[in-house]
């Protein structure tokens, strides 16, 4: 028995041995600690970049707080489905408020000095594209969307360029930027709960994407960023139910108690992009009372997720985005109003999504109907009693300030009188009824396929038609394309034509196809991988919740991330 161990022991030195040392590594075990915490190398030209962001002192905080609340994440991703279940079985969610009796009149604490306004955030701003991140920091606006959620591609390359930028930004040595109080707030945004992280493991487990963020993020800038008054700020992505609203406030107490900070300091604003947080949304303002600032729209994956979870019914088909999911809708203009009810009652801030358009797309888009068009929509927002919006394209953002100035020169809207607004769950249930067109199915097609392709460069977002698109767009572009397959959508201007998967093959290699006849040999190779996979989703029988798990879990994806260079 010793003597096989002994040898088993002198085999694993020989191989040891011969393994290529690589820079930028991480031990397994780092020292004064028997937690085994694994790291993949540094990709080239990060080295540097990995040894300052993984210190000894990160790698043990990152340790406790993943022991601490690594169980209780596998608990939301467990009632996730337990609710999927009950809503598959033919439950209709239901108003839900959680908050004692005896906290009637209660509002979340004050709003820090530079969170008073919210007007206008530059979204999408993934921090791992250096030199956007730079012009948003010296842009006019209030703040910026730093991302690592839906306009960011998690390669490993990604994460550790998006995180060393964030830590050389807080520290004013990002170059072409200004000290960090000077600039708009950075409002982080980590990654959501369905998102792991491959690329690190503790404890013999991949971590969650969202602690991961958090953790290196806080250790290396929340200091910093506290005694400038600039921070740490965040948008949380995804929330479903006040229960994951708990965790996150857990979260951050836990994480101020750690690194010395002040209970509150840390500062949220939630996305309520999921239909089931809607019927929560005043439980998770209050457990997150003393760390939030307030609620956020985003329609694109609002709607996606009513797909996602009633699609199979025929009376939640919902029609060509493009002409019926607009705030005009009931079922939008209810969850927007709602949602600034709920938020102006509890002193919090109520804040739209982005405007998508970009001032520099095909020619049909000129400037001045962009414009026009951003401006229009946005002021339905402002009338709405909303207290800030997101555009991408910084050529708008002296237009947006212009129709704040306008149209409401106060910091926010929380003292504005709004009319009366009565919750009605049928209100929010009820989708657009209308046509679905051949373009509308072409449409869907091309932008879902096209950020497939984009991912596989490690990208996560594109320019398609005048519009920057990312996961959001995506997840309702492949969605709707599934649940027209399954429900066989008639075209409304192809007479007897009815969706199906067969129609849908044809018209993906049409696109492809013309597509790649400019293309080299590597790109239209990867074109025609992001194809396949797009097949794979729209034909599947139980799709996938979010198009960036499966695409973040796709051996094309990993084999891709691991092949690229600088």
């Amino acid at each position: 028995m010793g003597t096989n161990a002994a040898s088993s022991a002198d085999r694993l030195k020989v191989i040891l041995s011969h393994l290529p040392k690589k820079p930028g590594n991480i031990p397994f075990e780092f020292l004064g600690s028997k937690k085994p915490f694994e790291i993949s190398p540094a990709p080239e030209g990060l080295e540097s970049a990995i040894t300052l962001l993984f210190t000894e002192d990160c790698l043990e905080f990152l340790v406790k707080l993943v022991e601490t609340f690594d169980k209780k994440a596998d608990e939301v991703l467990r009632q996730r489905v337990l609710r999927r279940c009950a809503v598959e079985s033919g439950k209709l969610p239901e108003f839900i408020s959680k908050r004692p009796n005896k906290s009637k009149g209660w509002k979340i604490d004050a709003l820090p000095r530079r969170l008073v306004n919210r007007k206008l955030d530059l979204g999408d701003i993934s921090p791992a594209r250096t030199d956007l991140l730079v012009a948003a920091m010296n842009s006019n606006v209030q703040g910026i969307q730093v991302d690592f959620d839906d306009g960011h591609c998690p390669s490993w390359r990604n994460q550790l360029q998006g995180l060393y930028n964030v830590f050389l930004a807080v520290r004013n040595q990002l170059p072409g930027t200004h000290a960090l109080d000077k600039v708009p707030v950075m409002m982080l945004r980590p990654r959501a709960w369905n998102m792991m992280e491959h690329n690190v493991m503790i404890n013999g487990r991949e971590i969650p994407g969202p602690l991961l963020d958090f953790g290196i993020l806080m250790y290396h800038n929340a200091r910093i960023m506290a005694d400038l008054e600039s921070g740490p700020y965040f948008y949380l992505s995804k929330v479903e139910s006040s229960l994951e609203a708990r965790l996150w406030d857990q979260i951050f107490t836990w994480t101020e108690n750690q690194l010395g900070l002040k209970f509150g300091t840390v500062k949220s604003c939630v996305l309520i992009e999921n239909i089931l947080a809607t019927f929560e949304m005043e439980s998770i303002l209050y457990e997150l009372r003393h760390h939030c600032i307030g609620l956020n729209c985003g329609i694109w994956d609002y709607s996606a997720s009513i797909i996602s979870l009633f699609g199979r019914r025929p009376e939640f088909v919902i029609s060509d985005r493009v002409r019926y999911v607009n705030i005009d809708q009931l079922f939008l203009i209810s969850y927007i109003k709602l949602l600034i009810k709920v938020c102006h009652k509890r002193g919090a801030l109520a804040t739209g999504g982005m405007a998508a358009l970009v001032l520099d797309g095909d020619a049909s888009n000129n400037r001045e109907n962009v414009i026009k068009r951003v401006c229009e929509s946005k002021l339905k927002e402002i009338r709405l009693g909303l207290d800030g919006f997101m555009v991408h394209d910084l050529g708008l953002v002296p237009h947006i300030n212009k129709l704040w100035s306008d149209h409401c020169p106060a910091d926010n809207q929380l003292k504005i009188k709004l009319p009366a607004f009565k919750k009605n769950a049928a209100d929010l249930l009820k989708v657009p009824v209308g046509q679905v067109s051949l373009s509308a199915l072409e449409h869907n097609i091309a932008v879902a396929t096209l950020f497939i392709e984009a991912w596989l460069r490690q990208s996560g977002t594109f320019t398609f038609r005048g519009a920057v698109e990312d996961s959001a767009t995506a997840e309702i572009s492949r969605s709707q394309v599934w649940q027209w397959i399954f429900h066989r959508v008639p075209l409304e201007d192809v007479e007897g034509t009815r969706v199906s998967r067969q129609l849908v093959f044809d018209l993906v290699d049409s696109f492809s196809q013309q597509l790649s006849v400019s293309m080299g040999e590597v790109e239209r190779n990867r074109l025609m991988m992001a194809v396949k996979i797009f097949k794979e989703l729209v034909t599947a029988r139980d799709p996938p919740i979010f198009i960036t798990t499966y695409l973040n879990n796709h051996s094309c994806f990993l084999n891709a991330c691991r092949l690229s260079k600088p």
